[in-house]
This record gives structure tokens, sequence and C-alpha cells, in this order.
């Protein structure tokens, strides 16, 4: 299982926010930059950066910051955040990012996720309250059903479904074991956890998460690590571990 920092952007700076709420955020760097160079040096294979303020409007207000992410860092960067355009996801891919996260154009507007899957790495993020799919920046729900939308994503050319589970989301209480599992279930196409990591033991708990003999393709750690319940490396540790302990995630992040 591939462990993913977080970098979330508002204004230039790190943040977190509580449960995807804007008015609950704690501010945690305002260089984000450092903070990429960081995790990079700690071992990170992957960095996962995410445009909040773009997210809720449309409106790539870091995409400089997320361009200077990329070029500072010898590991690829999964960006998301308000990508809802042909353009904007071209921009992305330009400025360096190996893999653009679509959440709201998913569901608005499938056709382009499958149009730019088929010359661009994409990955699907699809955050949910309980089964609910929200968009533009987790403010609004959609009626759409998470299961439904993997399955709907299964022939799409996609590299992964980022799930997130809003109301687990910077809280630190544990992931939602169960509705990955279903997600695993529903689909084939590789699965990456977000939301509520706040042990060690919990990323045990994802590595070791298996369904029809697949397993999770990657996690999501964010204020966690800014808030130092552990180290990136006794994270990427504790992950190795978990993996040498089975067989490990059938898919290609590893």
């Amino acid at each position: 299982m591939e462990l993913f920092p977080a970098i979330d952007l508002r204004d230039g700076r790190c943040v977190r926010l509580y449960q995807g709420d804007y008015e609950r955020e704690t501010v945690y760097g305002d260089d984000p930059v450092a903070q990429a160079r960081a995790f990079a040096g700690d071992g990170a294979g992957w960095l996962h950066v995410v445009d909040l303020d773009a997210a809720r409007t449309g409106e790539p207000t870091n995409r400089p910051v997320v361009a200077a992410i990329a070029a500072a860092v010898d590991v690829p960067v999964q960006t998301g955040g308000g990508v809802r355009t042909e353009e904007a996801a071209e921009a992305l891919a330009e400025a360096g990012v190996a893999r653009v996260v679509l959440g709201t154009a998913a569901l608005e507007d499938p056709a382009l996720v499958r149009r730019l899957a088929s010359r661009l790495p994409v990955a699907v993020g699809l955050d949910a309250r309980g089964r609910d799919v929200a968009v533009r920046g987790w403010e609004q729900g959609s009626g759409r059903d998470l299961l439904d939308l993997a399955r709907d994503y299964t022939d799409a050319g996609v590299a992964a479904l980022i799930v997130t589970e809003i109301g687990r989301d910077g809280t630190l209480a544990g992931p939602d074991l169960d509705g990955l599992a279903a997600v695993l279930a529903a689909t084939p196409v590789e699965v990456v956890a977000s939301g509520g990591v706040g042990t060690l033991d919990d990323l045990r708990a994802l590595a070791a998460l298996e369904v029809g003999g697949r397993c999770l393709a990657g996690a999501i750690v964010g204020r966690a690590l800014y808030d130092g319940r552990f180290t990136l490396v006794e994270a990427l540790e504790a992950v190795a571990a978990a993996d040498a302990g089975g067989d490990g995630p059938a898919g290609g992040l590893r």
C-alpha cells in the first residue's frame, strides 16, 4: 500500500479542514514547498496536493504553488481541487503534476473524465458523507451513491478512485474500513483511502484490508502527521511491515 502525505492549500498556505468545513481550518505552515521537500526527504513515494480554494470556486488560485511543489521534489505529485475542464487538467499536467484528480467533474461531466483518462493519468475523487457523494469543495450533496459511482468508472480508464469519508476527515477518529471494503468489492479499479487516520494502527488496518483478494492501493494521511501523532518515517515503516505480512495490494502504485 502506497502512503500519500497530504498538502492541502488555501491562500498559499498548508492547512487542514475539519470534516471539510472551511470555517474550521487549522494553518500548519506558510511554505508548502518546504513541506513537500520534507515529505520527499523522509521517503514519501507520492505527494497528495489539494487546492481547497479551487475546489470551492473552480478558480485555480494555488496553481503556481502546485507547480512549485512539483518542480521542487523528485517524487510524483497527485493533485486535485477544482479541476472541471480539460484546460485545467492539462495545465496541471504541464506544471508537472503526475496524476490529476477530478471530483465534482466526475459527477457533473463523466464524459470529460473519460476523455482525459484516454491521454492523461487521472483519478476520480469520491468524497462522501455516508454514501452520498459531495461536490464543490464538499459543500453540496449530489444525491449520488458512492458505490454506484465507483461502478460507473470501472471501464473509464482511470488510474484510481480516491475515496474520502468526509465525516472522518481531519478527525483522527479512524478510517471507515467497512465503507472502503464495500468500494473494493464494487470495482476492480485501484482504491486509495482518505480520511480519519490517527494512529499507526489505523494504517496497519488499512494495509491489511482485503476483499476478494484485493487490497487498498494507497492511503492519504494529513492531520496525524502535522499534529505529530507519528512521523512519516514511522508511518512508512508500519505500512511496509504490514505489507510484508501479506501479499500486499494488487496494482501499479507500489
